[in-house]
């Protein structure tokens, strides 16, 4: 149901930063080591895309053992690490199904719920009460909260609305209408009582965008479709996929609504959702493509988990002459030039050989191409690397004798976006952690979107989703122009398609179905893992590229537990966390 519990303004806090190409050099500052940026570096990493220069014995990407007990001698403080990072577990921003949370966790395997018989017993009810803490938090920093009758309302003197606190503002205006008519457009197109004094015309214009796409939403789950239709008229004629993070958002899902419209419908066949574009996702996923490479250079979450995750294996395999990566998700493997970077300047272990094992289910052309690569990285470095793919037709079919494990190596297993993509598929799940279990790595690192997808509520779901690509659709906004043909590409395939499922989608044709660390941790504890302290050398990894992306005011890492959040102007992103055997 709709109700004021969506939209309650809980502070939000603005921070974060991020990344160019690659880490080049360390130099010396405020009495440590600290990583730079080097985009004049002389060598070209074949096929990356990123730079790289020959790296002395004092110079390094990650900190090696010996750097770390360097790093005991020197005042954290200096290093802006302690002091800069917020650890907090701050309360979701938005209301998540803690009963999904509560079935997942006393469950066996993680079984995604199955959708209710009859979905015309949901309504979406508008519950209007506490309307006094609708506005709660607003009053932040830079900004007036008065509204013409004495009731509190935003007023923007210093910097422009989130997209987060646009959509927040939208939902409450469009409530409070609610309890009035919420048939009439014209009652969505000038809400009572609210007179937004200091708004630019666009966040205007974008608020009430927002408001016509709830108000649709709301329609499209009381299954009153021909309403419904009345309002994504409306924000067909006002979204645009080239327009401000609000309009280009409220595209997707307006198009999503409508597919789910002719699904229920029976306008278009009830399968195959999903089916027409995942082929192209896959290529462009696993290859270097510009759009890959671009979102990797441009955009601070991909390199602030590798940065961070990948010095917590450095740190697991310090004293190890052999290192064995199993990459269950590879991609283009550019994560692994850093992990070369580390272990090229490691001069108190000398490494004998590096070894990475990628597996997977299709386009081996692709991870064969990933393979060579980072052969040809690895020989710039004068790295021992060996490189080898483990290809099954179904993740079922994964055993251990596939992997050529030597007694004398050190594994270490990395999973990067790869088991939110099996929930549907319990029986993977359980037979890829049951393979791992059976190899006994010295560290898994997991990085995984950190959202509640998996609702079997439509409102719930399509709320978490709009919360949560409204924050994405935000940071390309700051880091990417609007007409750049990589950040149309990123927004249309990635993200619209996932849009696409998570809003159009029921049973099993939905796929895209995130959880929360809560509701992984529940998960690992079944296979007997213990979560992993992030070291401070991981968290300082982090820092260093939270502030070469120089967006500290957008983004924090905020811990939960032993695991590190990333978040984006108060919603979280992704989170990065790491797990041993019992």
């Amino acid at each position: 149901m709709f109700s004021s519990e969506y939209f309650g303004f809980d502070g939000v806090e603005d921070q974060f930063s991020c990344s160019e190409k690659v880490w080049e050099r360390m130099d010396e500052m405020n009495g440590g080591k600290h990583l730079h940026f080097n985009a004049e570096a002389d060598q070209r990493a074949s096929g990356f895309g990123f730079y790289q220069k020959e790296l002395s014995s004092e110079e390094g990407f990650l900190l090696s053992k010996y750097q770390q007990q360097e790093m005991q001698h020197v005042s954290l403080s200096g290093y802006g690490l302690v002091d800069d990072l917020q650890f907090h577990i701050g309360s979701p921003r938005l209301q998540t199904c803690l009963e999904e949370i509560s079935k997942l966790g006393e469950s066996s395997t993680l079984i995604p719920y199955n959708e209710p018989k009859n979905r015309n017993q949901q309504p979406f009810s508008l519950l209007l009460n506490n309307s006094e803490n609708r506005f709660k938090g607003l009053n932040n920093g830079d900004r007036i909260v008065e509204q013409s009758n004495g009731m509190p309302c935003t007023k923007v003197e210093d910097r422009k609305l989130s997209t987060e606190e646009i959509l927040r503002l939208a939902g409450a205006k469009f409530i409070q209408s609610s309890s009035q008519t919420a048939d009439c457009l014209s009652t969505l197109s000038h809400p009572f009582e609210f007179a937004f004094n200091g708004l630019s015309n666009e966040e205007n214009d974008d608020s009430e965008l927002a408001e016509f796409l709830f108000a649709s939403a709301e329609k499209v789950g009381f299954q009153q479709f021909c309403r419904a239709n009345k309002f994504l008229n409306q924000c067909d004629h006002w979204s645009s996929k080239t327009g401000s993070p609000v309009q280009r958002v409220v595209f997707y899902f307006s198009k999503a609504l409508r597919e789910k419209i002719d699904r229920e419908t029976g306008r278009i066949a009830p399968k195959g959702l999903g089916k027409s574009h995942c082929i192209d996702v896959d290529q462009v996923i696993m290859s270097s493509s510009p759009p890959m490479l671009a979102s990797h250079e441009e955009i601070p979450f991909s390199q602030l988990a590798q940065f961070a995750g990948i010095q917590a294996i450095v740190e697991h395999t310090a004293d190890a002459r052999m290192i064995h990566v199993i990459d269950l998700g590879i991609r283009n493997g550019v994560q692994w030039t850093i992990l070369m970077q580390a272990l090229a300047t490691r001069y108190e272990c000398p490494l004998e050989l590096l070894k990475i094992t990628a597996v997977g289910t299709t386009s081996k052309h692709l991870l064969v191409e990933t393979g060579k690569r980072l052969e040809s990285f690895s020989q710039s470095l004068n790295l021992p690397f060996s490189f080898k793919v483990v290809m099954i037709s179904d993740m079922v079919d994964l055993r251990e004798d596939l992997f050529e494990l030597d007694a004398n190596e050190r594994v270490a297993v990395y999973s990067a976006y790869l088991l939110r993509t099996m929930i549907p598929r319990p029986n993977q799940l359980e037979s890829i952690m049951k393979v791992v279990r059976s190899i006994n790595p010295c560290i898994m690192v997991v990085t995984e979107i950190e959202a509640n997808h998996n609702s079997p509520v439509f409102v719930s779901r399509f709320v978490e989703a709009l919360f949560f690509f409204g924050a994405y659709f935000d940071c390309l906004e700051t880091f990417m122009k609007r007409d750049d043909p990589n950040r149309m590409v990123i927004e249309s395939l990635f993200f619209g398609e996932a849009i696409r499922n998570i809003v159009a989608a029921e049973g099993e044709e939905r796929s895209t179905r995130n959880v929360k660390i809560d509701v992984w941790r529940a998960f690992f504890a079944r296979y007997g893992m213990l979560e992993t302290e992030l070291s401070m050398s991981s968290l300082y990894q982090a820092r260093l590229v939270v502030k070469k992306f120089d967006c500290e005011n957008s983004c924090t890492l905020d811990m939960n537990g032993k695991c590190m959040i990333i978040v984006w102007k108060g919603t979280p992103i992704c989170s990065l966390s790491a797990w041993k055997f019992l």
